[in-house]
Protein backbone atom coordinates (compact mmCIF):
# COMPACT_ATOMS: atom_id res chain seq x y z
CA UNK A 1 0.00 0.00 0.00
CA UNK A 2 2.04 2.98 -1.17
CA UNK A 3 1.96 6.14 0.88
CA UNK A 4 3.48 9.58 0.80
CA UNK A 5 6.67 10.51 2.58
CA UNK A 6 4.82 12.67 5.09
CA UNK A 7 2.59 9.81 6.21
CA UNK A 8 5.48 7.38 6.34
CA UNK A 9 7.42 9.69 8.61
CA UNK A 10 4.41 10.06 10.88
CA UNK A 11 3.43 6.37 11.12
CA UNK A 12 4.84 5.16 14.41
CA UNK A 13 1.84 3.86 16.32
CA UNK A 14 1.99 0.69 18.38
CA UNK A 15 -0.74 -1.87 19.02
CA UNK A 16 -2.64 -1.65 22.28
CA UNK A 17 -2.76 -4.74 24.46
CA UNK A 18 -5.94 -6.71 23.89
CA UNK A 19 -7.52 -5.59 27.15
CA UNK A 20 -6.74 -1.89 26.79
CA UNK A 21 -9.14 0.89 25.86
CA UNK A 22 -8.03 4.26 24.52
CA UNK A 23 -6.67 6.42 27.34
CA UNK A 24 -5.88 9.62 25.43
CA UNK A 25 -7.80 11.91 23.11
CA UNK A 26 -5.78 11.12 20.00
CA UNK A 27 -7.82 10.80 16.85
CA UNK A 28 -7.21 9.82 13.25
CA UNK A 29 -9.67 11.07 10.64
CA UNK A 30 -9.44 9.17 7.35
CA UNK A 31 -10.94 10.71 4.20
CA UNK A 32 -11.01 8.52 1.05
CA UNK A 33 -10.93 10.68 -2.07
CA UNK A 34 -11.36 10.03 -5.78
CA UNK A 35 -11.52 13.00 -8.18
CA UNK A 36 -12.52 15.34 -5.35
CA UNK A 37 -10.65 18.48 -6.39
CA UNK A 38 -13.91 20.45 -6.68
CA UNK A 39 -14.79 20.02 -3.00
CA UNK A 40 -11.72 18.75 -1.13
CA UNK A 41 -10.61 22.28 -0.20
CA UNK A 42 -13.90 23.01 1.53
CA UNK A 43 -13.76 19.66 3.30
CA UNK A 44 -10.21 20.16 4.55
CA UNK A 45 -10.94 23.72 5.64
CA UNK A 46 -13.90 22.52 7.66
CA UNK A 47 -12.18 19.50 9.22
CA UNK A 48 -9.01 21.42 10.10
CA UNK A 49 -11.00 24.33 11.55
CA UNK A 50 -13.21 22.08 13.67
CA UNK A 51 -10.42 19.91 15.05
CA UNK A 52 -8.50 23.07 15.92
CA UNK A 53 -11.55 24.62 17.59
CA UNK A 54 -12.07 21.46 19.67
CA UNK A 55 -8.35 21.33 20.44
CA UNK A 56 -8.22 17.70 19.42
CA UNK A 57 -4.92 15.89 19.11
CA UNK A 58 -5.87 14.70 15.66
CA UNK A 59 -4.27 13.68 12.38
CA UNK A 60 -6.16 13.94 9.11
CA UNK A 61 -5.27 11.38 6.45
CA UNK A 62 -6.54 11.84 2.90
CA UNK A 63 -6.28 8.67 0.82
CA UNK A 64 -6.08 9.44 -2.88
CA UNK A 65 -7.63 6.60 -4.86
CA UNK A 66 -5.86 7.16 -8.16
CA UNK A 67 -7.61 10.45 -8.91
CA UNK A 68 -7.30 11.74 -12.47
CA UNK A 69 -7.75 15.37 -11.41
CA UNK A 70 -5.56 17.46 -9.10
CA UNK A 71 -6.92 16.07 -5.80
CA UNK A 72 -3.45 14.92 -4.71
CA UNK A 73 -1.87 18.27 -5.54
CA UNK A 74 -4.47 20.15 -3.51
CA UNK A 75 -3.92 17.89 -0.50
CA UNK A 76 -0.15 18.30 -0.77
CA UNK A 77 -0.59 22.07 -0.73
CA UNK A 78 -2.58 21.83 2.48
CA UNK A 79 -0.17 19.32 4.03
CA UNK A 80 2.74 21.68 3.37
CA UNK A 81 1.28 24.17 5.84
CA UNK A 82 -0.67 21.83 8.14
CA UNK A 83 1.50 19.30 9.94
CA UNK A 84 -1.58 17.36 11.10
CA UNK A 85 -2.54 16.52 7.52
CA UNK A 86 -0.95 13.90 5.28
CA UNK A 87 -1.61 12.20 1.97
CA UNK A 88 -1.65 8.49 1.19
CA UNK A 89 -1.54 7.35 -2.43
CA UNK A 90 -3.22 4.13 -3.53
CA UNK A 91 -1.59 2.12 -6.36
CA UNK A 92 -4.18 3.29 -8.87
CA UNK A 93 -7.96 3.29 -8.48
CA UNK A 94 -8.72 0.46 -6.05
CA UNK A 95 -12.01 1.50 -4.48
CA UNK A 96 -13.38 3.13 -1.35
CA UNK A 97 -12.95 0.01 0.77
CA UNK A 98 -9.28 -0.26 -0.14
CA UNK A 99 -8.82 3.45 0.58
CA UNK A 100 -10.38 3.22 4.02
CA UNK A 101 -8.31 0.15 4.89
CA UNK A 102 -5.13 1.85 3.64
CA UNK A 103 -5.81 4.87 5.82
CA UNK A 104 -6.76 2.83 8.88
CA UNK A 105 -3.63 0.67 8.70
CA UNK A 106 -1.38 3.73 8.56
CA UNK A 107 -3.22 5.76 11.20
CA UNK A 108 -1.67 6.58 14.58
CA UNK A 109 -4.70 7.57 16.64
CA UNK A 110 -6.31 5.73 19.51
CA UNK A 111 -9.74 6.37 18.00
CA UNK A 112 -9.98 6.14 14.20
CA UNK A 113 -12.80 7.63 12.15
CA UNK A 114 -13.50 7.50 8.44
CA UNK A 115 -15.76 9.99 6.74
CA UNK A 116 -16.82 10.69 3.17
CA UNK A 117 -15.03 13.45 1.28
CA UNK A 118 -18.32 15.28 0.75
CA UNK A 119 -18.98 15.38 4.52
CA UNK A 120 -22.51 14.05 4.01
CA UNK A 121 -22.42 13.65 7.77
CA UNK A 122 -20.89 16.88 9.08
CA UNK A 123 -17.55 16.49 10.86
CA UNK A 124 -19.24 18.02 13.92
CA UNK A 125 -21.20 14.74 14.25
CA UNK A 126 -17.93 12.92 15.03
CA UNK A 127 -18.38 13.86 18.67
CA UNK A 128 -21.41 11.57 18.84
CA UNK A 129 -19.34 8.60 17.68
CA UNK A 130 -16.44 9.47 19.96
CA UNK A 131 -18.85 9.74 22.89
CA UNK A 132 -20.20 6.26 22.13
CA UNK A 133 -16.66 4.87 22.16
CA UNK A 134 -15.84 6.73 25.38
CA UNK A 135 -18.96 5.10 26.87
CA UNK A 136 -17.63 1.61 26.07
CA UNK A 137 -18.26 0.82 22.41
CA UNK A 138 -15.45 -0.61 20.28
CA UNK A 139 -17.11 0.45 17.02
CA UNK A 140 -19.53 3.35 16.57
CA UNK A 141 -21.43 3.63 13.29
CA UNK A 142 -23.35 6.62 12.05
CA UNK A 143 -26.95 5.86 11.14
CA UNK A 144 -29.23 7.81 8.81
CA UNK A 145 -32.30 5.79 9.73
CA UNK A 146 -32.41 5.63 13.52
CA UNK A 147 -33.67 9.21 13.36
CA UNK A 148 -34.62 10.02 9.79
CA UNK A 149 -35.65 13.51 10.87
CA UNK A 150 -31.93 14.36 11.07
CA UNK A 151 -31.66 14.01 7.29
CA UNK A 152 -31.64 17.49 5.80
CA UNK A 153 -31.73 16.10 2.26
CA UNK A 154 -32.80 12.52 1.59
CA UNK A 155 -31.61 10.20 -1.14
CA UNK A 156 -33.76 9.74 -4.25
CA UNK A 157 -36.51 7.16 -3.74
CA UNK A 158 -34.85 4.57 -5.98
CA UNK A 159 -31.71 4.68 -3.83
CA UNK A 160 -33.74 4.42 -0.65
CA UNK A 161 -35.49 1.35 -2.07
CA UNK A 162 -32.19 -0.25 -3.04
CA UNK A 163 -30.84 0.44 0.45
CA UNK A 164 -33.83 -1.18 2.14
CA UNK A 165 -33.57 -4.31 -0.05
CA UNK A 166 -29.83 -4.56 0.56
CA UNK A 167 -30.34 -4.12 4.30
CA UNK A 168 -32.89 -6.95 4.33
CA UNK A 169 -30.50 -9.24 2.46
CA UNK A 170 -27.74 -8.45 4.96
CA UNK A 171 -30.03 -9.44 7.81
CA UNK A 172 -30.83 -12.74 6.12
CA UNK A 173 -27.35 -13.59 4.82
CA UNK A 174 -24.97 -12.15 7.41
CA UNK A 175 -27.16 -11.65 10.47
CA UNK A 176 -26.49 -7.90 10.56
CA UNK A 177 -29.45 -6.26 12.28
CA UNK A 178 -28.35 -2.62 12.05
CA UNK A 179 -30.74 -0.09 10.56
CA UNK A 180 -27.98 1.44 8.44
CA UNK A 181 -24.77 -0.35 7.45
CA UNK A 182 -23.80 1.93 4.56
CA UNK A 183 -23.41 5.37 6.13
CA UNK A 184 -19.83 6.46 5.40
CA UNK A 185 -19.20 7.63 8.95
CA UNK A 186 -17.72 5.06 11.33
CA UNK A 187 -15.28 5.11 14.25
CA UNK A 188 -13.15 2.36 15.77
CA UNK A 189 -10.94 1.93 18.78
CA UNK A 190 -7.39 1.18 17.81
CA UNK A 191 -7.69 -2.41 19.02
CA UNK A 192 -10.83 -2.98 16.94
CA UNK A 193 -9.29 -1.39 13.84
CA UNK A 194 -6.11 -3.44 14.08
CA UNK A 195 -8.17 -6.62 14.40
CA UNK A 196 -10.69 -5.92 11.67
CA UNK A 197 -8.93 -4.12 8.84
CA UNK A 198 -6.11 -6.61 8.18
CA UNK A 199 -8.86 -9.18 7.47
CA UNK A 200 -10.90 -6.97 5.15
CA UNK A 201 -11.15 -8.37 1.62
CA UNK A 202 -13.85 -6.22 -0.02
CA UNK A 203 -12.26 -3.19 -1.66
CA UNK A 204 -15.16 -1.31 -3.22
CA UNK A 205 -18.62 -0.08 -2.14
CA UNK A 206 -19.68 -3.25 -0.30
CA UNK A 207 -16.95 -3.14 2.34
CA UNK A 208 -19.05 -1.76 5.23
CA UNK A 209 -20.97 -5.02 5.89
CA UNK A 210 -17.67 -6.91 5.99
CA UNK A 211 -16.33 -4.55 8.67
CA UNK A 212 -19.47 -5.00 10.75
CA UNK A 213 -19.51 -8.76 10.24
CA UNK A 214 -15.91 -8.97 11.44
CA UNK A 215 -16.59 -6.68 14.41
CA UNK A 216 -19.49 -8.90 15.41
CA UNK A 217 -17.48 -12.10 14.84
CA UNK A 218 -14.71 -10.96 17.17
CA UNK A 219 -17.10 -9.83 19.89
CA UNK A 220 -16.59 -6.08 19.63
CA UNK A 221 -19.34 -3.90 21.04
CA UNK A 222 -21.01 -1.95 18.23
CA UNK A 223 -23.06 1.18 18.84
CA UNK A 224 -25.36 2.51 16.12
CA UNK A 225 -25.64 6.28 16.54
CA UNK A 226 -28.14 8.60 14.81
CA UNK A 227 -26.31 11.36 12.93
CA UNK A 228 -27.22 14.32 10.78
CA UNK A 229 -26.83 13.56 7.10
CA UNK A 230 -27.54 15.12 3.70
CA UNK A 231 -27.51 13.46 0.29
CA UNK A 232 -24.81 14.78 -2.05
CA UNK A 233 -25.60 15.05 -5.75
CA UNK A 234 -21.99 14.28 -6.64
CA UNK A 235 -22.12 10.65 -5.50
CA UNK A 236 -20.63 8.18 -7.99
CA UNK A 237 -22.38 4.98 -6.95
CA UNK A 238 -24.52 3.33 -9.63
CA UNK A 239 -27.51 1.47 -8.13
CA UNK A 240 -27.52 -1.09 -10.95
CA UNK A 241 -23.82 -1.74 -11.59
CA UNK A 242 -22.59 -1.24 -8.05
CA UNK A 243 -25.72 -2.80 -6.59
CA UNK A 244 -25.03 -6.09 -8.39
CA UNK A 245 -21.42 -5.92 -7.23
CA UNK A 246 -22.45 -5.28 -3.63
CA UNK A 247 -24.77 -8.29 -3.61
CA UNK A 248 -21.90 -10.40 -4.97
CA UNK A 249 -19.62 -9.03 -2.27
CA UNK A 250 -22.18 -9.91 0.37
CA UNK A 251 -22.08 -13.52 -0.83
CA UNK A 252 -18.27 -13.33 -0.82
CA UNK A 253 -18.33 -12.34 2.85
CA UNK A 254 -20.56 -15.31 3.64
CA UNK A 255 -18.26 -17.62 1.69
CA UNK A 256 -15.18 -16.26 3.45
CA UNK A 257 -16.84 -16.95 6.78
CA UNK A 258 -17.78 -20.50 5.83
CA UNK A 259 -14.28 -21.32 4.53
CA UNK A 260 -12.40 -19.91 7.53
CA UNK A 261 -10.82 -16.97 5.74
CA UNK A 262 -11.59 -14.75 8.71
CA UNK A 263 -9.73 -16.91 11.20
CA UNK A 264 -7.06 -15.01 13.18
CA UNK A 265 -4.23 -16.98 11.56
CA UNK A 266 -5.33 -15.58 8.19
CA UNK A 267 -4.46 -12.00 9.16
CA UNK A 268 -2.28 -10.46 6.42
Amino acid sequence: MPYSRSCREQSSATTLANNQRPTSDTYSIIIPAYNESARIRGTLDRVLAYTTERRWDAEIIVVNDGSRDDTAEVVREYAAVNSRLCLLENPGNRGKGYSVRNGMLHARGEVLLFTDADLSSPIEEAEKLFAAIAAGADVAIGSRWLRSDLQSQRQPLYRQLFGRIFNLMLRITLGLTFRDTQCGFKAFTRRAAQTIFPLQTVERWGFDPELLYLAKKFGFKIAEVPVAWAHSEGTRISPLRDGIRMFAEMLKIRWNALTGKYSPQKVR
